[in-house]
């Protein structure tokens, strides 16, 4: 495999973390675009990347941590400012010639999305292939990490349910380190991908309480699903200090979830990386002491 030089952006994410060690694992020079330098940031400079502090809401940023490299992870998280973000970056790869971006993106990306960062990713999506940069996006259906995210995981942990506004919507939770080794196995070795959409799934599509049901099983505690109000839901985020947009977007989503939008599986990962994703069960197993009760 020739030997790469790759800028991964959102370095110390979800994926981000998980494709720097990945690609350097296979040998790979990786330049990890950072917010600010933290204990996160030094865990990558440890294991061997290049620690950029940079912006992609800045042009000139975009520019200096594109230089150089061949490929690139494009990866925003759901704020606004994407569209301006991706406008700046497929500006950058351009100028440096780069052979591949991929570009992580939502499986609710479409142009009559309600969900203002849903609607975002697709025009995203549009300017990148606009730009004539070469292109792989990736529309991943919920993370298995959504499990572990505060407004989900509290009243698990607290109350022993999954309280969600989703109804009878179905979903195959695909872990992040999953779509990682994915992203990684790309960016080295892009012939094939170029131009490619791929919605990234784990390898169960299961209902909430299905997973509810898988949750208990791991925890040995019962777990229900009991349904939420997408009032009752927006009172409850408004808890965590999220962004307006970010609320609007998770609000949307989830009557998408309940219309269908998140459901199907696929076999993509396995088939390119060699290895399947993992199951809820095994994501819980490995991340129990989140599900685990604070003393006070």
């Amino acid at each position: 495999m020739e030997q790469r030089k790759i800028l991964v952006t959102a370095a110390t994410g979800k994926t981000g973390v998980h494709t720097v060690q990945n690609l350097l694992d296979s040998g790979h020079s990786v330049r990890a675009l950072v917010r600010s330098i933290d204990e996160r940031s030094e865990a990558l400079r440890k294991a061997g990347a290049e620690i950029v502090v940079g912006d992609l809401l800045s042009h000139d940023d975009a520019i200096r941590a594109t230089e150089g490299v061949s490929a690139a992870y494009l990866c925003f998280p759901v704020r606004a400012g994407f569209i301006q973000a991706t406008a700046y970056f497929a500006d950058a790869a351009r100028r440096a010639g780069l052979d591949v971006v991929v570009n992580m993106s939502q499986i609710s990306a479409r142009e009559d999305a309600k969900s203002h960062a849903a609607r975002d990713h697709w025009i995203a999506e549009r300017v990148l292939d606009w730009s004539g940069v070469p292109t792989v996006h990736i529309r991943p259906t919920f993370f298995s990490e959504w499990l572990v995210f505060p407004w989900v995981r509290d009243t698990i942990v607290q109350e022993g349910k999954i309280a969600l506004p989703f109804g009878n919507g179905r979903h195959a939770p695909i872990a992040a380190e999953d779509q990682a080794r994915f992203i990684a196995a790309v960016l080295s070795e892009p012939e094939g991908h170029i131009g490619k959409t791929y919605e990234l799934c784990g390898p169960t599509e299961m209902s909430q309480q299905e997973i509810a049901a898988k949750i208990s099983d791991v925890l040995d505690r019962k777990i229900d699903y009991i349904p939420a109000t997408l009032e009752g839901y927006r009172e409850h985020l408004s808890k965590y200090d999220l962004p307006e947009f970010t609320i609007q977007h998770f609000i949307e989503v989830a009557v998408d979830y309940q219309n269908g939008v998140f459901e199907g599986t696929d076999d993509v990962i396995g088939h390119v990386t060699g290895k399947a994703p993992q199951t809820v069960e095994e994501f819980v197993h490995a991340n129990r002491t989140a599900f685990e009760k604070r003393s006070a």
